[in-house]
């Protein structure tokens, strides 16, 4: 009976992930629009299972919030942005000799906590063996819809989270369990947001990195 229980959960999960992929990518809009597909009442098992039938991919991206699971496939506009704010991120470091390691679209989880996300892009800085949790996550917000995950990652305990909206990056810091806005990056101090954010315009993104490596190199 317990197993015919099981069998009827795993196959209720896989038909709740198929209708979420029909939704994502049936419906008729442009292909420059991030979709979103929410599911309300769901269980820590069922994110668990969405998780291990999207397997080793960074998309669709899955966030579980208190019986909420968020599916997003991006765009491939938001796909360049962040892809870009991590190239910049990354020859901003070399520049000034700091070392860092790409974890991408980690699965950040806790149970406990009834919280898991997936970045855009993430960073730990220093030599760390074995990391727990990125020092930096990177969100794109390119189409309105989806839940804050500023909610999420301040449970999971993420020190620095940017977002990146309308060609302006914003900084959160979290404050015990709440996130406050930063005029600066506390990780990676110096850094001049702005300016960075200024290169996201180039036609490339290798036109970003050597028009933006020519005005690091000047100051």
């Amino acid at each position: 009976q317990v197993q015919s229980v099981r069998r009827r959960a795993v196959a209720g999960t896989i038909i709740i992930f198929m209708i979420a992929r029909a939704e994502l990518f049936d419906r008729d809009r442009s292909p420059q629009e991030d979709h979103f597909v929410h599911l309300h009442g769901a269980t820590w098992a069922d994110y668990e299972r969405l998780l291990e039938l999207r397997g080793d991919h960074s998309a669709p991206r899955i966030q579980y919030l208190e019986g909420t699971i968020e599916i997003m496939s991006p765009s491939g506009t938001h796909e360049s942005i962040k892809s870009t704010i991590g190239c910049l991120v990354e020859a901003w470091c070399l520049e000034h000799d700091i070392e860092f390691s790409i974890y991408g679209s980690w699965t950040l989880k806790k149970k406990r906590k009834n919280r898991g996300a997936e970045p855009d892009e993430c960073y730990v800085f220093g030599r760390v063996a074995s990391p727990k949790l990125p020092d930096l996550a990177i969100e794109v917000t390119w189409t309105s819809g989806g839940i804050d995950k500023l909610e999420i990652y301040s449970k999971l305990g993420v020190p620095e989270v940017w977002y990146w909206s309308a060609g302006r990056i914003e900084v959160y810091r979290l404050r015990g369990e709440r996130y406050a806005e930063s005029a600066r990056s506390v990780v990676l101090k110096g850094m001049d947001l702005e300016q960075l954010a200024s290169f996201l315009d180039r036609p490339t993104t290798s036109q970003a990195i050597r028009d933006y490596r020519a005005a690091l190199a000047r100051t």
